[in-house]
């Protein structure tokens, strides 16, 4: 069979969700074409000679992507069978099987799409059927070592930036997938549903020196939570760094792990850690809790202390805009990231992350959330949401626009934050020594904080 899997965007990173199916149907014995429509253009003729054309949907933004290719897809090759699987595949199923999907494949996808395959070929050229594999599938797989040599090369990808020269070329992996944790908001838990599940290590490893050996200087790890399995991680990053001692690597790590695990910081550091990513996603207690993130804003603190007592980075992510966030709140978030001398370690888009949505949400579970959200959105795929305070959503706008302005002219993220903090200053009644919090602010500076040239967020 003519396969193609097409992957529309995964945050600048070269998709382990095409390069591990691609192994597995290629050992099948079909013919598997790859395409990363976020780094390359659409290829006409591997698409009308697809008896199988599968789109890889992780997130939101690439799910979106995809919905909007299906019509052009279906055009160019009416007679071939459509799957979307991965995350945000289950989330969406009746929308996309509205829009054409045969086959929806969402947890652990490879063993599904193999089956599907083998299915579709001893079908012959019977007309394509609805699915007969799980929607969601949990199994334990025993992976096999991605195919990566069908995707663009490593340099099209994001680079890890480090001061004002061209940073280290990155590679991708995954350790892990799912999460053991139940955060109300997150999209990993309407799938796996607090389990998770590991790539065997001899797999992770020979993954990461085929990409050393293609260019890789650095590795994503894009776990949802890399101490999920501790000793699994240990293990890996100190083979990994004991083959490759000059390649640096980040991970994705709990707020409430990083205290849990405070113990094993030290191996990260050692072995060649170079940022750790975090979501913290509010410093305010009643959204922690109602997000049940499973930290407080005293924890964040204390992490914060920890990795720079083991010098190590914590890279801060949040949801700073949530139908609980007030005026107040959000200058305090400004005052307190300041305050912890972290606007260096913040990528500015992170001040104008608003709460998502989606179908299957465990938000949705609130009845107050249910009372505030419009209809579902199939367009937007989301449940739309308007604060009740005019004002937060206008303080939203604006400094989403300051985002956008200040990346379009190149300002650091200290020159964004410092016009960020004067909107949310001026926004809030109460007269704050703003002049004396902007010199603070500005003398703490640093500019050699390393940061993928692709910004990260939920």
């Amino acid at each position: 069979m003519n396969i193609v899997l097409i992957s529309t965007y995964d945050l600048g990173r070269q998709p382990f969700g095409l390069s591990s199916p691609a192994a597995w149907l290629a050992r099948l014995g079909h013919d598997v074409r790859c395409l990363d429509l976020a780094v390359e253009r659409l290829d006409f003729a591997a698409v009308a000679g697809a008896n199988l054309i599968a789109f890889h949907i992780p997130m939101h933004t690439a799910t979106r992507i995809a919905a909007g290719l299906i019509g052009r897809v279906q055009k160019i090759n009416p007679h071939t069978h459509l799957c979307f699987y991965g995350l945000y595949a289950p989330l969406n199923e009746t929308y996309l099987r509205n829009l054409g999907a045969h086959t929806i494949i969402g947890g652990e996808f490879e063993e599904g799409l193999a089956r599907l395959v083998e299915r579709l070929a001893a079908n012959g050229s019977r007309p394509p059927a609805q699915s007969e594999e799980p929607i969601i599938s949990l199994a334990r797989q025993a992976f096999i070592v991605p195919d990566r040599s069908g995707l663009p090369a490593l340099d099209k990808y994001a680079f890890v930036m480090q001061g004002p020269t061209m940073g280290r070329t990155t590679g991708y992996t995954e350790a892990t997938r799912g999460c053991k944790h139940l955060c109300r908001h997150c999209p990993v838990v309407p799938v796996y549903k607090g389990q998770f599940r590991v790539v065997q290590r001899d797999v992770v490893l020979a993954d990461i020196r085929a990409q050393v050996h293609a260019g890789a200087q650095h590795i994503t790890f894009g776990d949802p939570d890399f101490f999920n399995g501790p000793g699994h991680a240990r293990a890996i990053v100190k083979l990994l760094h004991q083959e490759f001692p000059d390649v640096t690597y980040d991970v994705t790590i709990k707020i409430e792990h990083l205290l849990k695990y405070a113990r094993y910081l030290p191996v990260l550091k050692e072995s060649g850690c170079l940022f750790i990513t975090s979501a913290v996603e509010s410093n305010d207690q009643r959204v922690l809790d109602i997000l049940q993130k499973g930290h407080t804003v005293g924890d964040f603190v204390e992490a914060v202390r920890l990795c720079r007592e083991n010098g190590l980075l914590l890279n801060p992510t949040f949801v700073t805009f949530t139908p609980w966030t007030t005026l107040e709140s959000y200058r305090d978030l400004l005052r307190l990231i300041a305050k912890l001398d972290l606007i260096d370690n913040i990528l500015p888009i992170q001040y104008a992350i608003r709460l998502l949505i989606p179908a299957g949400s465990r938000l949705l579970e609130l009845d107050e959330i249910q009372e505030l959200v419009e209809a579902f959105d199939e367009q937007k795929l989301c449940y739309p949401w308007t604060h009740q305070d005019l004002h937060v959503d206008r303080l939203f706008a604006a400094v989403m626009s300051i985002v956008k302005s200040g990346q379009d002219r190149s300002e650091t993220r200290r020159e964004i934050f410092n016009r960020i903090w004067e909107l949310a200053v001026d926004a809030t009644a109460p007269a704050i020594p703003k002049r004396r919090e902007m010199e603070r602010v500005q003398d703490a500076g640093r500019q050699d904080i390393p940061y993928l040239s692709e910004p990260w967020y939920c």
